[in-house]
């Protein structure tokens, strides 16, 4: 009785050969189907993947052939300033509407640049002139940086700056691409392509992650430091005198034994003390 309910076949209707067959034949069709859409969509959802791959592996590319990054650098902050200005200046009508004050904010913060300022009250204040205005404050900024630092210098914390932001970034983004992957055939029930979605939620993390390697990258060069005299102050400290700060060097008259006490009066024994460095 059951098997008849699970075939769906009639009580009355007697089993034949043929008719056995033609029912398993149309469950294996069925499943076959299925199996062969699950595995389209594993397809499509790679494929958004490896779009996405080519372009992040694309970056690590740049600093690992060891390519003058000045230029994409600079790139970069251009269309972060471009993203920053329509951001800030979005659904205002009137240029005295923009949220000059949130600009300059965001300026200052990804930038450390405080020199930026814009005559609110020209007749022809537009996007543009804001452009021009930060990008040529960022770019004379950088340029007193790159002095600062060294050319040479400069390029390589650019390289190692990229690659580590790059890598960081996009393992997470795998990760949430994966979440992304495990729960979208949800959607299925409500009557959403699965894949569609995960294509569109895709494309808006994957502009997400790029923006985000922009403002860190940004961030990370232009508030770096480096201090020339680290170097110098480590190698005086190793050679200052150890212990009482009132202690006199030894003058040797004899021998002294590296375990023996320091005859310098410090309490430590000589190979600790005044005879470190021999």
């Amino acid at each position: 009785m059951m098997m008849m309910e699970n075939l769906g076949l009639p009580e009355d209707q007697p089993i034949e050969a043929k008719i056995l067959s033609r029912t398993i034949e149309n469950a294996q069709k069925k499943v076959e189907m299925r199996n062969f859409g699950i595995r389209k969509h594993v397809l499509q959802y790679d494929d958004v993947m490896n779009k996405q791959r080519e372009v992040i592996y694309k970056e690590r590319v740049r600093v690992l052939e060891g390519e003058n990054l000045k230029d994409h650098v600079l790139n970069m902050s251009s269309q972060a300033v471009d993203g920053a200005i329509e951001q800030y200046t979005d659904g205002f009508k009137y240029p005295e509407e923009w949220n000059i004050d949130g600009l300059l904010k965001y300026i200052n913060n990804i930038y450390s640049v405080d020199n930026v300022s814009f005559d609110r009250n020209q007749e022809d204040l537009d996007k543009e002139y804001l452009k021009e205005t930060c990008n040529a404050a960022i770019a004379e900024y950088y340029e007193e940086k790159e002095k600062e630092i060294t050319s040479d210098r400069m390029r390589e914390i650019e390289r190692i700056i990229l690659l580590r932001t790059v890598d960081t970034k996009w393992m997470d983004h795998i990760d949430a691409m994966d979440q992304l992957r495990q729960g979208i055939s949800l959607r299925a029930m409500g009557n959403e392509d699965p894949v569609r979605a995960y294509q569109n939620e895709g494309y808006d993390m994957f502009n997400e992650l790029i923006q985000s390697i922009q403002e860190d990258t940004l961030r990370s060069l232009f508030h770096v430091r480096i201090d020339n005299q680290l170097e110098r102050k480590k190698v005086a400290k190793i050679n200052e005198p150890q212990g009482d700060s009132t202690a006199k060097p030894v003058v040797k008259k004899k021998k002294i034994g590296r375990n023996d006490p320091c005859p310098c009066g410090s309490g430590k024994k000589y190979k600790k003390c005044c005879g470190m460095n021999e």
